[in-house]
Formats: structure tokens, sequence, C-alpha cells
């Protein structure tokens, strides 16, 4: 790699850093995080190809996929890009307008897909507890004023985070030890009192993935016990496969996001290559996996994949 330096000479600017202590192997550690960036868009772009193609999917299940891919579209772009701009180009200077842009609609994307995730515990509590009354319960209108409920309340919660970062002074240290702007990798660069930033930060993370978390365990609860008194095996089976695939897509999110926050706020010993790492873990892991698994475990699905396939 060439050794030369396009970091911004703006000394208003901040400076992503990367993965400090392994800028030699940046470049190499690019390659799969544009693998998995890559395979992430093309699963995600086919399943809402297929699905606004096809009139026999446009049900609230695979309207609440749509959502899904489309945050995990919007979780990954809003930061690999120039995750890798850093790592192949050097390019590391972003403004502040830009790096509290990325805060912000980072963070969105993330609370709305916690309540996707919510949604679709909801939709498959109705699918197994109240079958019959499933039609007139989820609509396809229904769920998009859910979706749009969700998205007011990411916003609503998100956007003091960037107006918080915008008050703190930062004095010469503008250099952020990270490859993209994470909302306290922000915070703990400034020479201010970040009190209100951590405490807001913790609320949000707290009441958020909290309250989405107890709703979805409720709704799995009340799962549990209908399916338990399913006296029939084959019912039975049938029932527990319909919520497979999004306890399996719940834990490829949920799973390397507590890490990240954990690590990021509790794990003072632990190495800052191993906090960056997870942190991309985050926005690279689930929206390339959540689409490998909808189109494996679900068979509906699975078969217009392989139409279209076959077309090709």
């Amino acid at each position: 790699m060439p050794g030369f330096n396009l970091t911004s000479s703006d000394p208003s600017n901040f400076i992503l850093m990367g993965i400090p202590g392994l800028e030699a192997a940046q470049v190499w550690i690019a390659i799969p995080f544009c693998a998995f960036y890559i395979i992430g868009l093309l699963g995600n772009f086919t399943l809402l190809f297929i699905v606004s193609k096809e009139q026999t999917l446009h049900k609230p299940m695979y309207l609440l996929i749509c959502m899904l891919a489309l945050t995990d579209i919007g979780m990954s772009t809003s930061v690999v890009p120039n995750t890798l701009c850093i790592f192949w180009f050097n390019l590391k200077g972003i403004t502040v307008g830009g790096c509290l842009t990325q805060v912000f609609f980072l963070h969105t994307v993330s609370v709305m897909q916690s309540a996707v995730l919510v949604t679709m515990a909801f939709d498959r509590y109705v699918a197994i507890c109240n079958p019959l009354r499933y039609s007139t319960v989820l609509t396809n209108t229904r769920i998009t004023k859910l979706g749009l409920v969700g998205l007011l309340r990411a916003v609503l919660f998100i956007l003091p985070m960037p107006l918080l970062l915008n008050r703190l002074q930062f004095c010469a240290n503008r250099i952020i030890p990270h490859t993209y702007c994470e909302h306290m990798a922000v915070a703990k660069i400034s020479c201010g009192d970040i009190t209100v930033n951590r405490t807001y930060g913790l609320v949000v993370a707290c009441v958020v993935t909290g309250f989405d978390l107890t709703l979805i365990a409720l709704s799995y609860g009340l799962i549990i016990t209908t399916v338990l008194r399913i006296s029939s095996k084959k019912a039975h089976q049938k029932a527990l496969n319909t919520c497979t695939t999004h306890i399996c897509v719940m834990l490829t999110s949920y799973t390397p996001c507590l890490f990240s926050y954990m690590t990021h706020r509790f794990g003072e010993s632990i190495a800052p290559q191993i906090h960056i790492f997870l942190a991309n873990l985050y926005v690279l892991v689930p929206p390339m996996l959540n689409p490998i698994i909808y189109g494996v475990k679900t068979k509906e699905l699975r078969d217009k994949v392989g139409k279209y396939t076959c077309r090709m």
C-alpha cells in the first residue's frame, strides 16, 4: 500500500484511526470486511427483489423481513464504505457534521431494527396463539403503521445523541480510535464533562434494549405455553419450526450488539482492538447472516429464490 496520507488537514475535523495497533494489517483486514458487506448487500437486495416481485409473498411476515433487510442495508452502509476508505486509502478525516450524521443514522437504524424484531415476535405470537385471528389482527397496513411507529421512536430516542455531542468541547485531541463515529467513542475524546452523554447513552440502551427484549421474552413465554398444550407432535413440531428462524435472527442481531455495548462501557481491561472488532462485527455479521437464515429456513422464500436462480 502506498505511504501517502490523505487525512484531513482541517484541525476542526475529526480523524478516524481505524484499528489502533493494527495499522499495517488493515489493508488485509479490509478484505473480509468487504466480502461480508457485499454478501450482505446481495442477500438483502435479493430478498427485497423477490418479495416485491412475488404477489404471493405480499404478507405481513415478508413485509417484516423486508423491513429487517432495509435496516441491515442501512446499518452496514452507514459504516462499512467509510471503514474501507480508511483501511485501503488512508482517508481518515471526517467533518464534525459528517461524524454526527453517522452517529444519528447508525444508532437510529439500530433502534429501528430492534423494533422490527419485536414486531416479528408479536407476529409469531399471533400466528401460533391466535391463528384464526391472524389475518385480521396482522394486516399489511397495520404492519406498516407499526414500522412507522418504530421509526418515530428511534428518531426521538437518538436525535438527542448528536445534539449532546455537538455541545461538547473538543480540544487538541480530535483523534477517534475507531473505524466509525460511535456515540461514546466520540464523547470520550472530549476535554469536557461527558457525564450527560454517558447517562443518556446508558438510559437509551437500557430502555430500548431492555423493553424490547422483555416484550420478546413475554411473546415467546406465551408461545411456549401454547405449544406445550398442543397434543399432536406434528403440530408441536410445526409450531416450533415457525419460531426457529426468528430466534436465529435475534441471536445474530442482539448478541454482537450486547457484547459490543458491554465491552465498550465496562470492559476497560479489554484491548481496544477487541472493542473495535466487536463493534464492526455488529454492523457486518447480522446483515450478512439474516438473509441467509431466512433463505434457508423459510421454504416459501427458498422456493422463490430457486425459481429466480434457475431462470438466470
